[in-house]
């Protein structure tokens, strides 16, 4: 940015910001360019948000989120990550409704019949996920009704924002997942909120839906998940 520029978003008169940004050089804060006299992020911040990623522990952080996000909604909730076969969950938040069965801790979980396993095949590209779909298929083979269906479910994830189902995994189970992103090259996460089918409307999803998505949002803020314009 200018000096114009950064002195208009910080409200200062330029004066007063250019001694700011100063101070900030000579400490390696901010860097100002030679050719062009805009400034930038200077290499002692650089080596701060590198140590910052480094320490980060994606799945500590994402789960400090879980028990409000089920507090919010009486729902169970879990957390899932990308494991060697599929998507597998680390963490589960009981809720105030009662499920027919849960999923234990370390479960890999169908990517066609999971609404986590919607997610990750939304966001996640096909060299990954082609591999383990042929796995988990009984003909170990993609063929033109699968693909079409893999198609269909990654179209409507990245329309809506989340994957739901019905009874997928679990009979008279309904499950919402959406995903959180993080800051550098890894992997997303995915966030699930599991209920009993028969309490389960159009409009009741909808709001449970808002609320995940908006929680996820917070999640991958946190993470320093900065969206591409394409996302918005």
């Amino acid at each position: 940015m200018s000096l114009t520029q950064i002195a208009a978003a910080s409200g200062m008169q330029p004066s007063k910001a250019h001694r700011y940004l100063v101070s900030l050089a000579r400490v390696g804060l901010v860097a100002q360019s030679r050719s062009s006299g805009r400034y930038d992020m200077g290499p002692a911040m650089r080596r701060l948000g590198v140590e910052s990623l480094r320490r980060m522990d994606e799945v500590a952080l994402v789960s400090e989120h879980l028990p409000g996000l089920r507090d919010r909604t009486s729902h169970a909730v879990n957390l899932a990550v990308w494991g060697d076969h599929g998507p597998v969950v680390v963490r589960w938040e009981y809720g105030a409704h009662a499920l027919p069965i849960t999923v234990r801790i370390g479960a890999t979980m169908p990517l066609l019949n999971s609404a986590m396993g919607g997610v990750f095949l939304a966001h996640l590209p096909e060299q990954l996920t082609d591999p383990v779909l042929r796995v988990q298929l009984e003909a170990g083979r993609l063929d033109t009704a699968t693909t079409e269906r893999v198609r269909k479910i990654r179209s409507d994830v990245l329309d809506s924002g989340v994957a739901t189902t019905w009874g997928g995994v679990i009979p008279g189970v309904t499950s919402v997942a959406a995903p959180v992103f993080t800051a550098g090259e890894s992997l997303p996460l995915v966030v699930t909120l599991v209920m009993p089918a028969r309490g389960a409307t159009e409009d009741s999803l909808a709001g449970l839906s808002a609320e995940l998505l908006r929680s996820t949002r917070s999640m991958s803020e946190e993470l320093g998940y900065t969206p591409h314009r394409d996302d918005a």
